[in-house]
């Protein structure tokens, strides 16, 4: 298995960091164990003394992810149409996915944006927004957001980390990975809180 922390820290004075930053993000879009965060924030704590273009880090990895979000999608709408043939009308296992797929319309933006954070919520959710047919035109719009909001929010996270400790790069790496874990946490907490303020899902049995 390729260690990308150590590969990115290799090639933190090449160019070839910015590829690496949009394969990392690119995989770990769709496969959760790809560490792509700390691989991120130590490009941004690096930037803090010169040796990377924070911009281009940013840039970098936006691209990545945002390409990265297409393929469960995609995969979704390929496979969405098998699975609905399997929820025949007036099941409660079809009335939970045409619930789910009302409650993206409604609020796909805030649950795309806010599962960016979360490495195997941002999976789940744009799996199921291609499983239940979201509109690609919203679901790009939405998910070009927030790959943005995520890559910059954790460059920046490191870019701190090494400004507030530039004599201690394994401090300022530390800051920033807490500090990614702390926003990730109340992220979390806040989408769980508003979820159990909507109206309960349909129950989900076996038919």
């Amino acid at each position: 298995m390729i260690d990308w922390l150590r590969l990115a820290e290799s090639l933190i004075s090449s160019p070839w960091l910015y590829a690496v930053l949009i394969a990392v993000s690119f995989l770990d879009s769709f496969l959760p164990l790809i560490p792509s965060e700390p691989v991120v924030i130590v490009a941004g704590v690096h930037a803090a003394t010169g040796q990377t273009d924070i911009v281009l880090v940013i840039a970098a990895t936006t691209l990545g992810a945002f390409l990265g979000d297409m393929v469960p999608y995609s995969a979704g709408r390929l496979f969405g149409a098998r699975l609905l043939q399997r929820l025949p009308p007036g099941t409660k296992r079809r009335a939970a996915h045409d619930w789910f797929a009302r409650e993206l319309d409604a609020r796909g933006g805030f649950v795309l944006v806010t599962t960016r954070f979360i490495p195997v919520g941002r999976y789940l959710a744009t799996l199921s927004t291609g499983l239940v047919g979201f509109p690609l035109r919203k679901y790009v719009l939405f998910v070009a957001f927030a790959t943005a909001s995520w890559s910059a929010y954790t460059a920046l996270t490191g870019y701190l980390g090494g400004v507030l400790f530039q004599e201690n790069t394994l401090l300022a790496i530390a800051v920033g990975v807490g500090l990614a874990f702390v926003v990730t946490g109340f992220i979390e907490a806040v989408r769980r809180l508003r979820h159990k303020g909507d109206a309960a899902a349909p129950d989900a049995v076996t038919d």
